[in-house]
């Protein structure tokens, strides 16, 4: 079977925007935002579960709260063969907030959060000492210039019906 993503229509984005706007909200409540019935609504939301559209949900935290106020992104470069371990154990450093496999230059973005300069410089170490793990180069983030969103692109699906 060929691996086919999922779309999102302009009614599935209409539920998404008001569920982006309201994570708590009940079906009932989505169906009198969107102005759809409660069981299209119930039958959307079961139809992108089942597709991986929607993930499991997270509160976002700020990781300050949690003593961790260094955001930081360590560029990793890697021995391709020995990738799967590699993300096994970067999965158990729990500093990392995600890793994403790059193509170009460097192999892998670690997203990583620290208690200060020396934490980071410890986390950094760590997953220096990885087997399988050829450089690093570390990127602080001085400042947060535009939040993880993905409303203005649900609204542009709305838009578009």
């Amino acid at each position: 079977m060929p691996n086919v993503t999922p779309t999102v229509d302009s009614i599935d984005a209409s539920i998404l925007v008001a569920l982006n706007e309201d994570s708590r909200a009940t079906v009932i409540a989505l169906a009198e935002k969107t102005k759809l019935s409660r069981n299209t609504v119930q039958a959307r939301l079961a139809k992108l579960e089942k597709q991986g559209v929607l993930h499991s949900f997270e509160r976002r935290i700020d990781p300050g709260a949690l003593g961790y106020p260094l955001t930081a992104f360590i560029l990793t470069s890697v021995t391709q063969r020995k990738l799967s371990k590699i993300a096994d154990a970067l999965d158990g450093v729990p500093e990392v907030v995600e890793v994403h496999g790059l193509s170009g230059v460097t192999d892998l973005l670690v997203h990583v959060v620290a208690r200060d300069a020396d934490d980071l410089y410890r986390i950094a170490g760590r997953i220096l000492d990885i087997d399988g793990v050829e450089q690093t180069t570390t990127a602080l983030v001085m400042r947060k210039l535009v939040d993880y969103r993905l409303a203005p692109l649900l609204r542009q699906l709305v838009i578009q019906s």
